[in-house]
């Protein structure tokens, strides 16, 4: 009898040290990316498997696949909402073709320094943005900082706004990004981010904009002279899962999943941040000119955009842009206040 009370007390006790490794089933998560293994993102996301790891007693992990091995961000987001993917991160951009409000993130001039950011895409506006999601098919698990984009080219430095007329750049595949450069004068071509490498290579295009992240770990410097600090948009990445895939996890999977995205989001900004404030220089040793577009070009540059700004505040949605601009407003009343 006291053997069968000290067996049925150590099951006992095993089940409740337990509990929610009971409900935890193996899974390798498969999470596709168009950049390299070394950006910070791809670092980031492998930090996402290992917080997976840490948190399920090694039941979940992820397996990143870089460098555009699973398609672009266009493909790799549709394979999600068909289930034929788990997990992937593209730009916010991407996913304007299905909830229209997504697109005043990249409105040009908007930001002015990544807390800025930090406090609209984590406050109320940046979750209610990632809750229009699951009717789409797709779940957000959280924003990651892509960067302000800045302009590169293989033709001339740019000193001034009207520098950026005439030359052909890649731009993503997205109205505001083509008419934002098409107003400044740019012959802008929308291009998957997996062709942009070689279409400079072979000077089908003249440059590209993009964060210094991204110039530096896609080696961009290899076929780009000239690196303007333009600063004309901020770009976020969206952390998604498939419906399909999260709603055939159990509570405790997807707590252990949002658990460890939340700190995935943590460091993936930490990361690239502190890549970004040495990647200029880098670049500037690996051979590229970068100028800085000063403040009387940008707000020339702002007055050129004027007319893409009220066409695509209207199109996301003015009450979206409204939301987003109060937001903005307290955070900087907020920064302003703690000085």
């Amino acid at each position: 009898m006291q053997f069968k009370s000290l067996a049925l007390a150590a099951a006992l006790l095993t089940a409740l040290a337990s509990p929610v490794s009971a409900q935890v089933k193996e899974h390798v998560f498969k999470i596709g990316t168009g950049l390299s293994e070394d950006h910070p993102q791809a670092m980031a996301l492998k930090h996402f498997g290992e917080q997976l790891a840490a948190k399920s007693g090694g039941k979940l992990s992820a397996r990143v696949y870089a460098s555009g091995s699973l398609g672009n961000d266009v493909s790799m987001t549709s394979a999600l909402r068909g289930g034929t993917l788990e997990m992937t991160i593209p730009d916010s951009s991407t996913l304007v073709t299905l909830v229209k409000p997504f697109g005043v993130l990249n409105l040009p001039l908007t930001f002015n320094n990544e807390q800025e950011a930090d406090a609209v895409l984590d406050g109320p506006f940046g979750q209610k943005l990632l809750a229009k999601l699951p009717e789409k098919g797709l779940i957000g698990l959280g924003f990651w900082e892509n960067g302000f984009r800045h302009v590169t080219n293989s033709r001339r430095p740019i000193n001034k706004a009207d520098d950026l007329s005439g030359l052909k750049l890649r731009v993503i595949q997205s109205p505001l990004f083509l008419d934002t450069f098409s107003a400044l004068g740019a012959n802008a071509t929308p291009m998957p981010f997996t062709e942009l490498y070689s279409a400079m290579e072979q000077a089908a295009v003249d440059g590209q904009e993009n964060p210094p992240a991204t110039i530096l770990a896609s080696k961009f410097y290899e076929v780009q002279k000239h690196l303007v600090l333009s600063r004309h948009m901020y770009s976020a990445w969206v952390l998604l899962m498939s419906k399909k895939t999260w709603d055939g996890l159990s509570a405790d999977e997807q707590k252990i999943v949002s658990d460890a995205a939340r700190e995935a989001t943590l460091y993936e900004r930490k990361t690239i941040r502190a890549f970004s404030n040495t990647a200029l220089a880098d670049l500037k040793k690996a051979g590229m000119q970068i100028t800085e577009l000063p403040a009387a070009e940008q707000a020339k540059m702002r007055t050129k955009l004027q007319p893409v700004l009220a066409k695509f505040s209207k199109e996301f949605g003015e009450d979206t842009t409204a939301e987003m601009n109060s937001e903005l407003a307290k955070a900087r009343g907020a920064a302003g206040a703690a000085k």
